[in-house]
């Protein structure tokens, strides 16, 4: 049961109504965790603002979409990993990506070694350790990329405590967050 209902258009003041509609004209919908934000403009301009700085960075669609991932699984935020598993295909993961990023498996790689990052920073709420930055370094993160990751996190970790305290409804193809590897 939604905890935190969605805005309509014509229940948001002109402002809100106006930058839900451009969410729209961009991407052809208003998913609701954007209405679901829209109940307070300041939530719903941060984390818009966010993504447009973040969207303009030197990580590829593909590696957003991975730390997305990551992020949600490791926040059990089912709207989240259900909306990043159709972003992550529609940026060219395929299903053994979208599932090595959800889990963070070993493997080499930048893309191993995002999710890994990923992981570890939620987990343990940013005390990584100097030995695993290391290891991520060695393995194609550099410093930038490293604070990157970060902002990408921080705009998720938003989405997807916002989606577990409202309890969201999920208007993407539902995605379980039960792994089975």
């Amino acid at each position: 049961m939604t905890y935190i209902t969605a805005l309509t258009l014509d229940q948001a003041d002109s402002a809100t109504a106006a930058t839900l509609t451009a969410v729209k004209a961009q991407i052809g919908m208003i998913p609701n965790l954007f209405a679901t934000l829209a109940k307070s403009p300041t939530a719903l301009n941060s984390l818009l603002g966010l993504n447009q700085t973040i969207g303009a960075g030197t990580l590829t669609a593909a590696e957003r979409e991975i730390i997305a991932l990551a992020t949600s699984q490791a926040n059990s935020c089912q709207y989240c990993v259900s909306a990043h598993t159709l972003l992550g295909k529609n940026a060219g993961l395929n299903p053994q990506e979208l599932l090595a990023a959800r889990t963070a498996s070993a493997g080499e790689g930048r893309a191993a070694a995002i999710a890994a990052y990923v992981k570890a920073l939620v987990e343990q709420r940013g005390h990584v350790t100097p030995d695993s930055l290391d290891q991520f370094k060695a393995q194609g993160l550099n410093e930038a990329d490293l604070l990157e990751i970060i902002a990408n996190v921080v705009a998720t970790t938003l989405t997807n405590y916002t989606n577990n305290v409202a309890r969201t409804k999920i208007d993407f193809p539902v995605v379980t967050l039960e792994l089975a590897v």
